[in-house]
C-alpha cells in the first residue's frame, strides 16, 4: 500500500490520452464494464481498453447509440469482443436486471455515466435525479458485482473500479440533511457537485471494505470535457462554465484527453492494490481545505470528498434507500 501522505505520481499528465495509457499493455484477458460509453469520455475509454485487447460491455441507456457506438470501437480496434447491454442507472430494477445478467470474472469496473438537467427531476422512488443516476445507481451496481469482481481479482490478482467525479466537486459535501432537495432551493450545480463528491467517497469507503477481496477503487476528475451532459444547460450553467475557463480552472480537453485519467486508474502500475485516491491529470491530487476556492485549487480534492468517516456514513445512509427499492 502506499506510504501515508506520499502523493502517487506517473507520467502521464493533462495532455495525456486513453490511448498513451495503454500504449503497450496487453489486456486479453481483462473482462471490463463501462457505463454511459455510447459517447464522450466513456466511449473513448471502452475505445482504449478494446484497443489494448480486453473484453469491454459498453453498459448504457439508448441501446441503438450504444450499438453504434460498438461498432465504431471494433472498426477502429478490430477487437470483436466489444458487448452492448441496457442500464438505466436511476431505475434499480434496471440496475437489478443488468447485474443478474452479467456473468463470470470482472476486472474492470468504470463508473462513468453521469447526468446534470437543468431542472428538478425526480425518480420513482423520490430520489432527486443527479444523485440516483450519478451515484447511487452506480453504488447499487458495484454492490451488486462486488461477488464478479472478487473472482476476477483472485484470476487477476485485483481488480479495480473506477468512480467518475469531476472538479465540481468543490461545490457541495453530501447534505447529508437533505439529499434529495425535498427543503432546500434546488441548484443543478449544487446536486450535481454533491453527487460527484459522492462518487469520490464511494471510492475511499469501497476500498476500505473491498481492499481484502483485492477490490480497489479510485475517482477521477477529467478535467472539462465538451459532452452531451451539457446539451441541457441553463444559461446560468454556461455562465459558470466560461467563468470557470475564464478563470482557468479548466482548459478544454478533447475525448480522449478526458478519458486519460480514468485510463490510468484501471491499468496503470503505479494504482494497483491502492485506493481511496482522487486522481486529476493523471496524478494523484493534493487535498485543499473545504474552504478552498475552486478556482485557485481546481487541481486538487477538497478533504470533504475524501474523509474516510464521511465515506462511511454515506455507505452506511446509501444502503437504506437501496434496500427500500429492492422490497
Amino acid at each position: 500500500m502506499t506510504v501515508p501522505n506520499s502523493l502517487i505520481t506517473t507520467r502521464f499528465n493533462a495532455t495525456s490520452t486513453a490511448e498513451d495509457v495503454v500504449a503497450g499493455l496487453d489486456l486479453t484477458n481483462v473482462r471490463a464494464i463501462v457505463t454511459g460509453a455510447s459517447s464522450g469520455i466513456g466511449l473513448e475509454t471502452a475505445r482504449a481498453l478494446a484497443g489494448a485487447g480486453a473484453e469491454v460491455t459498453l453498459a448504457v441507456r439508448n441501446i441503438a447509440a450504444g450499438t453504434k457506438a460498438a461498432e465504431d470501437i471494433v472498426k477502429s480496434t478490430r477487437n470483436e469482443r466489444v458487448h452492448v447491454t441496457a442500464l438505466d442507472l436511476s431505475n434499480q430494477a434496471s440496475v437489478a436486471s443488468f447485474v443478474q445478467n452479467w456473468n463470470g470474472p470482472l476486472h474492470l469496473l468504470i463508473n462513468n455515466a453521469g447526468t446534470l438537467p437543468s431542472t428538478l427531476s425526480r425518480t420513482t422512488e423520490g430520489w432527486e435525479l443527479q444523485f440516483a443516476t450519478n451515484y447511487l445507481g452506480h453504488f447499487t451496481l458495484s454492490l451488486g458485482l462486488h461477488d464478479a469482481l472478487a473472482i476476477g481479482a483472485r484470476e487477476r490478482g485485483e481488480a479495480r473500479i473506477v468512480s467518475v467525479s469531476s472538479t465540481a466537486h468543490m461545490r457541495s459535501p453530501v447534505v447529508f440533511d437533505d439529499i434529495h432537495f425535498e427543503r432546500r432551493e434546488y441548484d443543478p450545480q449544487a446536486a450535481y457537485a454533491q453527487s460527484k463528491t459522492a462518487d469520490s467517497l464511494f471510492a475511499v469507503e469501497a476500498t476500505r471494505r473491498w481492499a481484502a477481496d483485492n477490490i480497489v477503487a479510485n475517482a477521477v476528475n477529467p478535467g472539462g470535457v465538451s459532452t452531451g451532459l451539457q446539451r441541457d444547460f441553463t444559461q446560468k450553467q454556461k455562465d459558470y462554465l466560461a467563468e470557470a475557463e475564464a478563470s482557468g480552472v479548466f482548459v478544454y480537453k478533447t475525448a480522449e484527453q478526458g478519458a486519460a485519467t480514468t485510463l490510468v486508474a484501471a491499468v496503470a502500475p503505479e494504482f494497483a492494490h491502492t485506493g481511496g485516491h482522487y486522481l486529476t491529470d493523471g496524478q494523484e491530487a493534493h487535498t485543499v481545505p473545504n474552504d478552498a476556492d475552486l478556482f485557485k485549487n481546481s487541481d486538487g480534492v477538497k478533504q470533504w470528498a475524501i474523509d474516510a468517516d464521511t465515506a462511511q456514513r454515506l455507505w452506511t445512509v446509501s444502503l437504506e434507500p437501496i434496500a427500500q427499492a429492492t422490497v
